[in-house]
C-alpha cells in the first residue's frame, strides 16, 4: 500500500513539474519577445533583404543578356555599317579619280607648249581617242633595221594596225623625237618613213642615249594628251610582245586607279665613272653599295592613266636620274601607287619562253638580260616570235 501510495505521489509531482515548466517556458518567450523586437525587426529587414538581392541579381543578369545581345547587334550594325562605308569611299575615290583625270588632262593639254610658245601636239585641241592601252616603241634614228624587224613580227602593219586600234583599243606606235638640227637629214628619212607606214608618234625632245628619263616623261604626256587610255605602255624595239597577253594582262587590272607593272628590281648604285649605267647622283642613295628602290626594268612597263597623267601634270618639277627605269620609279616612289612584279613581262629568249609556251604559259615579252634586250634582235627576232609567239590570232581573241 505504502509503495503505490508512494508511486501516485510521485506522477503527482511529475505532472505539477511539466505544467510549470511549460509556463516558464511560455513567460520566458513573452518576456524576450517584449524585450527585443528590434531583433525580430532585424530579422525580418535581413529576409527582405535577401529577397531584394535576389531580385537585383535576377534583373541584373536579365539586364547582361539583353545588353550583350544589343551590343552583338550593335557591333553587326556597325560592321555592316564599316563595310558599306568601305564601298561607299572605294567608289567615291574611282569618281574623284576620275574627275581629277579629266582635269588634268585638260591642264596638260593647255600647259603643253614647245619651247617657242606653240602646242607640241598640232590635234590638241581635237576630241581625244578613246583607247584600252596605247603602247609607245621607244626607237632611235639608226634603227630602221630594228623597226622593220618588229613590223615583221609582232606588230601589226597597214589596215590591222588601224583594226586592232579601232577594234580593241589598243593603239601602237614607234615613238621619237626629232634631231639637233632642225629639219636634218635623220628627221627627213623619218618623215618619209611615217608616210610609208603611219605607225609614229613624233615628240617635241631632242634624241641622244642620254635623254631617255626626259623621252618618257614627253612620251607619257604626249599620250595622255592624244589618247583617253586605261594603260600607257613603254617598250623597247628590241623587245619581243605578245600583244594578246599583254592586254590580257592588263586586263586584271583595269579597276585599279593606281598601277605600276612590270619585272620589279632593285640593282646596285654605281658610283664608278667607267661602267655604263653609272648614276652621278649616287651620294643620294646613302651608303656606297647600297641598292635603287623597287622599280620595273626599262625594256617594257605599264602604268595606268592616272600615273600617267601624273607625269603629264608635272614633268617639269620631274626628277631625272642617269637610268630611264630608276627615274620612273622615282616619281612614284612618295605616291600611293601598287607596284605588280610581273615575271611573264620579263622572259628570256629560246629556250625559256619556249619552254614556257608549250607549258601554257606564254609570255608578255621576251629579251636577254645580257643585252637589255633581245642579242642581234635584227637576225634574231623572227626565231624568237615562231618559238615564243602567241599567234597572230590571239590578240583578236583577248578579252578587252
Amino acid at each position: 500500500m505504502k509503495t503505490r501510495v508512494n508511486g501516485g505521489a510521485e506522477r503527482r509531482v511529475s505532472t505539477r513539474w511539466i505544467i510549470l515548466l511549460c509556463l516558464a517556458s511560455f513567460g520566458l518567450g513573452m518576456l524576450f519577445t517584449d524585450r527585443f523586437p528590434d531583433l525580430n525587426r532585424r530579422a525580418d529587414s535581413n529576409r527582405q533583404m535577401i529577397s531584394q538581392q535576389r531580385k537585383e541579381q535576377e534583373l541584373h543578369v536579365v539586364s547582361e543578356d539583353c545588353t550583350t545581345k544589343k551590343k552583338l547587334d550593335q557591333d553587326k550594325d556597325v560592321m555592316g555599317e564599316v563595310t558599306r562605308t568601305h564601298e561607299a569611299l572605294q567608289s567615291l575615290d574611282k569618281t574623284i579619280s576620275t574627275l581629277q583625270m579629266e582635269l588634268a588632262v585638260s591642264r596638260s593639254s593647255r600647259e603643253l607648249t614647245g619651247s617657242n610658245g606653240s602646242p607640241i601636239i598640232t590635234a590638241s585641241s581635237e576630241q581625244k581617242k578613246k583607247a584600252f592601252v596605247v603602247i609607245g616603241i621607244n626607237t632611235a634614228f639608226s634603227s630602221r633595221k630594228r623597226r622593220d624587224s618588229v613590223r615583221d613580227t609582232w606588230m601589226p602593219q597597214g589596215e590591222k594596225l588601224k583594226e586592232l586600234e579601232r577594234e580593241k583599243g589598243i593603239v601602237i606606235r614607234f615613238m621619237i623625237g626629232h634631231s639637233a638640227t632642225a629639219n636634218s637629214i635623220l628627221d627627213r628619212a623619218i618623215d618619209s618613213e611615217e608616210e610609208q607606214h603611219n605607225d609614229f608618234l613624233r615628240l617635241d625632245h631632242v634624241e641622244g642615249y642620254h635623254e631617255l628619263s626626259a623621252k618618257t616623261k614627253i612620251f607619257f604626256s604626249t599620250a595622255v594628251t592624244l589618247w583617253d587610255a586605261e594603260f600607257y605602255v613603254k617598250v623597247d624595239d628590241d623587245v619581243h610582245v605578245n600583244l594578246g597577253m599583254l592586254a590580257a594582262t592588263l586586263s586584271r587590272h583595269r579597276s585599279k586607279p593606281r598601277v605600276y607593272i612590270g619585272c620589279m628590281k632593285s640593282g646596285p648604285v654605281l658610283s664608278n665613272k667607267n661602267v655604263k649605267y653609272h648614276e652621278p647622283e649616287y651620294w643620294k642613295f646613302g651608303e656606297e653599295g647600297n641598292k635603287y628602290f623597287r622599280h620595273a626594268t626599262g625594256q617594257i612597263y605599264a602604268i595606268s592613266k592616272d600615273l600617267a597623267t601624273f607625269i603629264s601634270i608635272n614633268q617639269p618639277i620631274l626628277h631625272k636620274y642617269a637610268n630611264e627605269d630608276v627615274s620612273l620609279g622615282a616619281w612614284f616612289i612618295g605616291l600611293e601607287v601598287e607596284h605588280i612584279d610581273d615575271r611573264n613581262m620579263c622572259c628570256g629568249t629560246p629556250p625559256d619562253c619556249e619552254w614556257k609556251a608549250q607549258a601554257g604559259n606564254v609570255c608578255v615579252a621576251s629579251f636577254d638580260w645580257s643585252c637589255s634586250g633581245i642579242c642581234k634582235s635584227v637576225e634574231r627576232i623572227k626565231d624568237v616570235h615562231a618559238r615564243c609567239g602567241e599567234g597572230d590570232g590571239a590578240v583578236w581573241g583577248a578579252l578587252v
